[in-house]
Protein backbone atom coordinates (compact mmCIF):
# COMPACT_ATOMS: atom_id res chain seq x y z
CA UNK A 1 0.00 0.00 0.00
CA UNK A 2 0.86 4.02 -0.65
CA UNK A 3 2.15 5.28 2.68
CA UNK A 4 0.38 8.27 1.75
CA UNK A 5 -3.12 6.30 2.98
CA UNK A 6 -1.32 5.90 6.12
CA UNK A 7 -0.33 9.06 6.63
CA UNK A 8 -4.32 10.96 5.59
CA UNK A 9 -6.52 7.81 6.26
CA UNK A 10 -5.38 6.36 9.56
CA UNK A 11 -5.92 9.81 11.68
CA UNK A 12 -9.23 10.11 10.11
CA UNK A 13 -10.25 6.59 11.46
CA UNK A 14 -8.91 7.05 14.95
CA UNK A 15 -10.45 10.99 14.86
CA UNK A 16 -14.12 9.36 13.49
CA UNK A 17 -13.51 6.66 16.79
CA UNK A 18 -13.39 9.16 19.11
CA UNK A 19 -16.45 9.31 21.51
CA UNK A 20 -16.31 12.19 23.54
CA UNK A 21 -14.75 15.60 22.57
CA UNK A 22 -12.24 17.27 24.82
CA UNK A 23 -13.57 19.50 27.32
CA UNK A 24 -11.98 22.90 26.01
CA UNK A 25 -13.44 22.29 22.67
CA UNK A 26 -17.62 21.56 24.63
CA UNK A 27 -19.65 25.14 24.94
CA UNK A 28 -20.16 25.47 29.02
CA UNK A 29 -22.97 26.95 30.21
CA UNK A 30 -21.40 29.97 31.94
CA UNK A 31 -20.51 30.88 28.72
CA UNK A 32 -24.47 30.93 27.21
CA UNK A 33 -25.54 32.89 30.08
CA UNK A 34 -23.23 35.81 29.58
CA UNK A 35 -24.55 38.74 28.18
CA UNK A 36 -23.91 39.70 24.63
CA UNK A 37 -21.88 42.60 23.42
CA UNK A 38 -23.24 46.04 22.79
CA UNK A 39 -24.93 46.86 19.80
CA UNK A 40 -22.80 48.42 17.07
CA UNK A 41 -24.17 51.89 16.83
CA UNK A 42 -23.61 53.34 12.78
CA UNK A 43 -20.91 56.08 12.84
CA UNK A 44 -20.02 57.79 9.56
CA UNK A 45 -16.65 57.43 8.01
CA UNK A 46 -16.51 61.16 6.85
CA UNK A 47 -17.81 62.43 10.53
CA UNK A 48 -14.28 63.92 11.33
CA UNK A 49 -13.11 65.02 8.02
CA UNK A 50 -12.05 68.37 7.47
CA UNK A 51 -12.04 70.72 3.63
CA UNK A 52 -8.72 72.16 3.60
CA UNK A 53 -7.85 73.94 0.17
CA UNK A 54 -4.17 74.34 -1.40
CA UNK A 55 -2.66 77.42 -0.55
CA UNK A 56 0.45 79.90 -1.86
CA UNK A 57 3.34 78.90 -0.31
CA UNK A 58 4.86 81.29 2.09
CA UNK A 59 8.02 82.84 2.22
CA UNK A 60 10.73 80.92 3.33
CA UNK A 61 12.41 83.65 4.87
CA UNK A 62 9.84 84.54 7.26
CA UNK A 63 9.04 81.29 8.03
CA UNK A 64 13.07 80.24 8.60
CA UNK A 65 13.15 82.92 10.70
CA UNK A 66 10.26 82.20 12.57
CA UNK A 67 11.87 78.32 13.18
CA UNK A 68 15.22 80.18 14.48
CA UNK A 69 16.19 80.62 18.16
CA UNK A 70 15.90 84.03 19.11
CA UNK A 71 19.14 84.83 20.14
CA UNK A 72 20.54 83.83 17.05
CA UNK A 73 22.69 80.88 18.44
CA UNK A 74 24.67 79.36 14.71
CA UNK A 75 24.54 75.91 16.39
Amino acid sequence: MKPSLFVVGLPLVIGGCASTLPPDVVASSATVEQPSARPVVYRSPISGYVVRQPVDPKPWRRQNDLQSPTNGDAS
